[in-house]
Formats: C-alpha cells, sequence, structure tokens
C-alpha cells in the first residue's frame, strides 16, 4: 500500500478545510489575528534587541545563530508572524466575503508549504518549552537576573518563550500534531548537534557547557540521551493538550463558528472541529478501539 507522506504529516487535501490554523475556540478571528501579531512584534524586537546589545555592547556576536535558545525563538517569531498574516486575511475575508468560510492564502500555496507550515507549528509547541526545562535544571547561573538586560532577556527567552508555545496549544483551533512528526524533532534535534560541535570546530566554544567532552565526560551520552528523550516528553505533552482542547471544545459552537452566524446570519456549523483532527487515519482507528 503506498505511504502519502504528506498526509501522514498532517498536510491532507484539501488542507485545513475546517480554518483550524486561523481560528480559536475562545476569540474572533480577528481578536486572535491581533494576539497572534502583538506576539510576531515581541519576538521579533526581542531578537533584534539581544543582537544589537551583543553586537554593540559586549563584542560578542559570532556565536548568535550558534545557540539553540536563539534559533527557537526564530522560529516562534517566523510562526507568529506567518500565522498572524494568514489569520489577519482570513478575518477580513469573512467579514467581506459572501462565503462563511473563505479561503485564507496559505490553502491555495502548493503542498510542499503546507507541510512546512504545520512543521514549524509543531517546533513552535515543543521546543520552546524543552529550552525551558534545560535551561533551568542545567545552565541557570546567579548572573541569570544580574542586570535588569540579562533579567529581561532571559525572561524573555526562557520563560515567555514557553507561554507563546502554550497560547498556541490552548488559545487556537490548531490541531495537534501528528505522531509522524515526531522523528522529525528528534532529527532537528541531531542535526542542531552537529551544528554545536562545527561552532567548537570553526570558532572554539560550545554554545552550551555540557557538550564539551573534556569537561562531561561520560555524562555527555547521558545528557544528549536525556534531552532526546526530554524532547518526546514534551511533544507527547504538547499532542495531549492539543488533543484534549479539541476535545472539549468540540461539543460547543467555537468564537469562529459565532462570528460566522453573526456576519451571515445561519446556523450552520461550517468549523465544527472533531477532537481527533490531529490523528492520522491509522491513529483515528486505534482511538475508537
Amino acid at each position: 500500500m503506498r505511504i502519502d507522506l504528506y498526509d501522514s504529516l498532517g498536510a491532507s487535501q484539501p488542507f485545513d478545510s475546517q480554518k483550524a490554523y486561523v481560528t480559536s475556540p475562545w476569540f474572533s478571528s480577528m481578536t486572535l489575528a491581533a494576539i497572534r501579531g502583538t506576539i510576531a512584534v515581541y519576538t521579533l524586537v526581542t531578537l533584534l534587541v539581544i543582537l544589537i546589545w551583543q553586537a554593540t555592547v559586549l563584542r560578542d556576536v559570532n556565536g548568535y545563530f550558534s545557540y539553540f535558545t536563539e534559533l527557537t525563538h526564530i522560529g516562534i517569531c517566523s510562526y507568529y508572524w506567518t500565522s498572524f498574516t494568514q489569520t489577519f486575511i482570513y478575518a477580513l475575508r469573512q467579514r467581506h466575503s459572501i462565503e462563511t468560510t473563505p479561503e485564507y492564502p496559505l490553502q491555495q500555496w502548493p503542498r510542499f508549504l503546507h507541510l512546512m507550515h504545520i512543521m514549524l507549528e509543531s517546533t513552535v509547541v515543543s521546543y520552546p518549552i524543552l529550552v525551558t526545562v534545560v535551561f533551568w535544571a542545567l545552565l541557570a547561573s546567579p548572573t541569570v537576573f544580574s542586570t535588569k538586560f540579562n533579567a529581561w532577556s532571559n525572561l524573555s527567552l526562557h520563560i515567555l518563550n514557553s507561554v507563546w508555545s502554550l497560547f498556541e496549544m490552548i488559545g487556537t483551533n490548531s490541531p495537534a500534531p501528528r505522531w509522524c512528526m515526531l522523528p522529525c524533532m528528534i532529527i532537528i534535534l541531531a542535526l542542531y548537534l552537529a551544528v554545536a560541535y562545527i561552532t567548537h570546530a570553526t570558532q572554539g566554544f560550545y554554545p552550551y557547557s555540557f557538550l564539551d567532552p573534556s569537561t562531561s565526560h561520560s555524562l555527555l551520552a547521558g545528557y544528549i540521551v536525556g534531552i532526546g528523550v526530554a524532547a518526546c516528553i514534551v511533544f507527547s505533552l504538547a499532542k495531549t493538550i492539543m488533543w484534549y482542547r479539541a476535545k472539549r471544545t468540540a461539543r460547543k459552537p467555537s468564537m469562529a463558528t459565532i462570528e460566522i452566524r453573526n456576519l451571515h446570519g445561519t446556523q450552520d456549523d461550517p468549523l465544527r472541529l472533531e477532537p481527533d483532527a490531529g490523528l492520522g487515519k491509522s491513529e483515528k482507528s486505534e482511538s475508537m478501539v
């Protein structure tokens, strides 16, 4: 039997017919766009201020893109700018179109971009929490809050990052990532590990001290495996939270449905979401056993 990789990873056709990526069970689409836009602006400002500070004050900007924390935050920023744009356009079309559920631009783009959006969203609901856990468990030092800048940057990169992740899990209708996406998340972590050692070979430092084999010795393998296991646990928790949110909110009309009814005077529920919206075909069969 032929396996459709796109479908296995969540990019089935037609893409997002229930408009899950641009709606919320709690807010109207325009309100969701405003929230996503605010987060997008804040994360962009955070990245730029830290980059400029390191370049002009600390004179140490060469390793900026070698840290998983910064790379993860770039992912958050990219996702929220993308989702803000898609949600805002959908909200505008919804208000000015005769269709009850008009399409948003991403739905009309190539299938490969659908998959990239799903993969980016999967990193946003998993990596930030992993970063927060690893930082406060292994890396935090007394200098974390030593200055106002350190306090703000660490709160933004290592606490608010998880807030943005949790908002995407709970505050939107975005479907839970498929289990098939988990290997992709692990592969990305493995590729970052290669980046860390390339950084040492080219710039002479390890982005994270526990990756130094001369100091970690036999613990190095334990750290790497432990972070991999933690990534699997965080991914599973994120998937469970999103599945439970979908299950709880599927029993009542969402704000998106109420908005459609108010705008178009209909009692239909064209955006009814099922709690197993994030499951593949095989996973749906298992959930019914």
